[in-house]
């Protein structure tokens, strides 16, 4: 495929984050296959996360393929350029259809992204995932790379106000040890296995972050169990559980 629109968006992110000096920490990157396919799965606190996911895989010389909800698509001004950068549309109609051209593309030697707890996570911790993620790197043939983000909800996330030009936020981003997962496990003993992959990488990049909240108004961003005031994973789950929560 001609990636016409991609390597600009590249390029123009990471000079957005240079000026705002988003002080972006990108490590495990050498779990990343340099060729063939692969599916990223990785931790969702923020609307921003495809991008630092994608950065995430950049060290590897590697373009993710995202799947992203088809309402995306039809967005006047994001929908081109995830056509663009030839994204994965998912019609919760016809979800299928999404799966088997995910796993095309993985045959084919791509890497695939994948937010499996499907929406944000308000608890900023791993919530419960979706098998979609193992099932179809079983079907393909090609290994799961667990990746988690934070401090990316500092700069847009669920129930708070958009700060995209705020500036001096770290940003970390970590790719955990790849496994093989393959048509004879059980899906759903592997869904649970990588979430708690992706829930220790979480706990790690929580405990060495550089910056703690530099008051009690700015405690939103810690989750409960780090002393913070984000809702707990049940306050969470009630608040996804009511219509037009956001």
């Amino acid at each position: 495929m001609a990636e016409i629109v991609y390597p600009p968006v590249i390029l123009a992110a990471k000079a957005m984050f240079r000026v705002l000096d988003n002080r972006l920490r990108v490590t495990g990157t050498e779990h990343i296959p340099r060729t063939g396919g692969a599916v990223i799965a990785c931790n969702h606190v923020s609307y921003l996360d495809f991008i630092f996911c994608g950065l995430g895989a950049q060290p590897a010389k590697r373009l993710v393929r995202f799947m992203a909800k088809k309402e995306v698509f039809d967005n006047k001004i994001a929908g081109p350029l995830m056509r663009g950068m030839h994204h994965i549309p998912v019609d919760r109609e016809a979800g299928r259809d999404s799966y088997d051209e995910a796993v095309r593309r993985l045959r084919a030697g791509e890497v695939v992204g994948v937010f499996p707890e499907a929406t944000i996570s308000r608890s900023f911790t791993v919530k419960p995932i979706k098998s979609g993620a193992v099932r179809m790197a079983a079907e393909a043939g090609v290994p799961v790379v667990p990746m988690a983000l934070w401090g990316t909800h500092r700069l847009w996330t669920k129930s708070r106000p958009r700060t995209l030009t705020k500036r001096h936020v770290p940003i970390d981003i970590h790719a955990g040890e790849p496994f093989w997962p393959t048509p004879q496990d059980d899906p759903e003993a592997l869904t649970e296995d990588l979430r708690s992959r992706m829930s220790k990488i979480l706990d790690d990049l929580q405990a060495g972050y550089p910056e703690k909240p530099a008051d009690e108004d700015e405690r939103w961003w810690l989750p409960a169990h780090l002393g913070g005031t984000a809702p707990t994973p049940e306050e969470a789950a009630i608040l996804d559980s009511r219509p037009k929560a956001d």
